[in-house]
């Protein structure tokens, strides 16, 4: 069955390779079907991968080889939400390890150029805490951050 909505994502030739990385890193994701073109065709020959279908916590998405004439950007993002240090750090780490890069305030990149926001909850309640004094604090604890670190969040509730 075909969802009414998923993300297509658009990589240069690594669909496949990225949806295999997504479903090894992230639980209740899984790699669907994969489409291969039944001939040739100006970019590619037969039995090339055109498209996967896959799921990244448990979120619909398909990825497209398409080539190279469109990037990636900020503009897109997925946001990850975490409860622990350890599943902030192993969501972290695996996608920065695996060739991708560091940004800030939780945001990091994977190796196709998609950005994550590795997000743990007691962010995203500490900035809309209900006084205003706390809310600042959290904010500006995460704006020292690349990775998240929680404990350090929950000081800036406590202070």
């Amino acid at each position: 069955m075909i969802p009414p909505i998923r993300a297509c994502l658009w990589y240069d030739g690594e669909a496949e390779h990225a949806a295999r990385f997504y479903a090894a890193t992230f639980p209740d994701s899984a790699v669907g079907t994969i489409m291969r073109a039944p001939s040739d065709y100006p970019d590619g020959a037969a039995g090339s991968v055109l498209t996967v279908e896959f799921t990244v916590l448990g979120q619909p998405c398909i990825g497209l080889n398409g080539g190279d004439t469109f990037k990636p950007n900020e503009s897109f993002s997925f946001q990850v939400a975490t409860t622990t240090q350890d599943e902030t750090d192993r969501s972290w780490n695996a996608i920065v390890a695996n060739g991708g890069m560091e940004s800030a305030c939780g945001w990091c990149k994977d190796r196709w150029g998609f950005n994550w926001q590795i997000t743990p909850v007691q962010l995203s309640e500490g900035i809309v805490d209900p006084d205003p004094a706390v809310a600042k604090r959290v904010f500006e604890a995460m704006m020292t951050m690349g990775k998240i670190d929680i404990a350090a969040i929950e000081a800036a509730k406590a202070d």
